[in-house]
């Protein structure tokens, strides 16, 4: 059964004649003097928040503009090479540029080793960073050392980071010898021999455009004066004519080394003569190498003969009398004194100039510790 719907007529007014709805006005509340309407929780919570919103945009713009200066500061820093940096040892490489440190073992090493165990290091290396995301030495070959060996030794990581600062890539070649030999120019004991050496490497190195020696001592340690540059390509000339046939070039004295070459120019069948003593002589040491310069050098009065070989070395003639020598070293404030005696020679040997005591002074002392010597 379904049931019938009822239908209703409804008749609408005509929009005409439909009579205007009179809205009442909302009702209106007065304060006292000085007093706002209160507002609802919601509306406060609503305004807090859009408040806190806005204050926290303006607090994350101000640190996003304080990171920017700081990270342009910190480039325009690094290309300057003023940032420092812990960087693993073993990641730094030390091939690019020819060092001006003799490749002979370091006998200086263990005092900067125990200086650095005991009190750190104050000075950091310089690097360059590479693309590969290693390193090259530009200064600091002692340091870099030192560390390496406290980390064999020891096994400590705290030596496996170096204190660096590292440079961007893109300084010229040139720019990076300079810096390397102007930080050694103040060492006093980087000798001419070590800096004739790195002059005749720099020239001989296909990446370097200067081909000619004595132009490299121009180009290299300009920072030094004219006679310490003279001395240099003195020096050269001195390698280039028996370097091959030397152990220990480093150690030659400024004058050893000038009077030998003065001779050797003179007398050059000396050369000849001075292979054949150290080709005898294999095992020697530095003091005998330099005993055997000083010999050819004529320097009798000033140099010893060369010293006898010690009794392990059965295969060299015995020494003649009054011919051995003794050495040892005394640590004075000034650095190291270095004392030869000889027969006929009492030598020393300190960072000092004497000439600037008093000659009566002098004499004195020097009565005294003979005297001395007689008791």
């Amino acid at each position: 059964m379904t049931r019938k719907r009822r239908m209703f007529d409804i008749e609408m007014p005509a929009e005409e004649s439909a009579a205007p709805v009179e809205v009442a006005p909302a009702p209106t509340e007065t304060f006292p003097a000085g007093k706002t309407a209160r507002r609802g929780p919601m509306a406060t919570a609503i305004t807090e928040a859009a408040q806190s919103a806005r204050e926290r945009q303006d607090i994350e713009a101000q640190i996003r503009a304080e990171n920017d200066a700081l990270a342009h500061e910190h480039v325009r820093l690094k290309k300057l090479g003023l940032v420092m940096d812990l960087v693993p040892v073993d990641q730094v490489e030390t091939w690019k540029l020819v060092r001006d440190r003799s490749k002979a073992p370091d006998p200086e090493l263990a005092d900067l080793v125990q200086s650095i165990r005991t009190l750190g290091l104050s000075n950091p290396i310089r690097l360059e960073a590479r693309s590969d995301g290693r390193f090259e030495l530009i200064q600091g070959f002692r340091r870099l050392a030192a560390y390496r060996t406290l980390l064999a030794e020891t096994g400590d990581d705290r030596w496996a980071r170096i204190p660096a600062v590292v440079a961007e890539p893109g300084e010229q070649l040139e720019r990076l010898y300079r810096l390397m030999v102007d930080e050694n120019l103040v060492r006093k004991d980087i000798s001419f021999a070590e800096m004739a050496q790195l002059a005749l490497d720099y020239a001989a190195d296909p990446q370097t455009a200067e081909t000619d020696p004595d132009k490299v001592v121009a180009q290299l340690f300009a920072s030094a004066g004219y006679q310490k540059r003279s001395y240099v390509r003195s020096f050269i000339k001195l390698l280039d004519r028996i370097g091959k046939h030397l152990k220990y070039a480093p150690a030659i004295p400024r004058a050893l080394g000038l009077t030998l070459l003065q001779k050797i120019e003179v007398e050059p069948v000396l050369i000849d003569i001075l292979r054949e003593d150290l080709g005898r002589w294999d095992d020697r040491s530095e003091a005998e190498e330099l005993s055997i310069l000083r010999r050819i050098a004529g320097a009798g009065e000033e140099g010893a003969e060369p010293a006898a070989p010690t009794a392990t070395r059965l295969a060299k003639p015995a020494a003649a009398p009054g011919k051995a020598k003794t050495s040892f070293q005394i640590h004075r404030r000034e650095g190291a004194a270095k004392c030869t005696a000889a027969n006929g020679r009492l030598e020393i040997r300190l960072p000092r100039d004497f000439s600037v005591i008093d000659r009566r002074r002098l004499e004195e002392a020097v009565r005294r510790m003979l005297d001395q010597l007689d008791g």
